[in-house]
């Protein structure tokens, strides 16, 4: 049996650009190999999360906000940045309030998952909130237009399957879910 790849070792390391949105560092690595990559980028981001909620007569909470990068429009779960000092459980119950005017419920960690773990710094944590009912107006920021729809798992599955959900990082927790709770 091979031995696993080992860690790579940072020659020298450099930001070339620092913005809370947008941070990049540019290191010189070393592979345990002996292979050299002179210019390595990295992108630090806080870390995310997103929710899988669902209602106390088992709807899901879905949102549809557009996406300027992509110029579309497109179905997400509730999601959001950790900020500093808070638990990601905390981020991801004040995010879907927030978002979509849902809360209570039973909440578990589903998974945590990364973007891109060759070029991105942060962790994505997904939680599933079921019992969830709506308390109050959705608060938005000012740079958010989001929709809230309540969908079937039938309905769900169209929206997967018709590629009305392409976000990766939502499209995995959600999966999951529906397969764990299949009956």
């Amino acid at each position: 049996m091979q031995n696993d790849p080992q860690p790579w070792q940072v020659e020298s390391s450099e930001y070339i650009h620092e913005l809370p949105w947008f941070t990049v560092r540019k290191e010189a690595v070393r592979m345990a190999n002996g292979g050299y990559i002179p210019q390595y980028f990295v992108l630090e981001y806080p870390d995310w999360l997103n929710v899988v909620a669902v209602t106390t007569d088992h709807q899901l909470v879905l949102i549809r906000q557009y996406r300027h990068a992509l110029g579309a429009v497109h179905y997400e779960l509730c999601a959001g940045v950790i900020d500093e000092g808070e638990s990601a459980l905390e981020a991801a119950k004040r995010e879907l309030l927030e978002e979509t005017g849902f809360g209570g419920g039973t909440w578990t960690e589903l998974m945590v998952s990364s973007a891109n773990p060759g070029t991105h710094t942060n962790r994505t944590f997904s939680f599933l909130a079921t019992g969830v009912e709506l308390r109050q107006p959705q608060q938005l920021e000012v740079t958010e237009e989001i929709t809230v729809h309540l969908v079937s798992r039938e309905q769900t599955l169209e929206i997967i399957e018709k590629g009305e959900m392409i976000q990766s990082l939502h499209l995995a927790p959600l999966l999951k879910y529906l397969l764990d709770s299949r009956a």
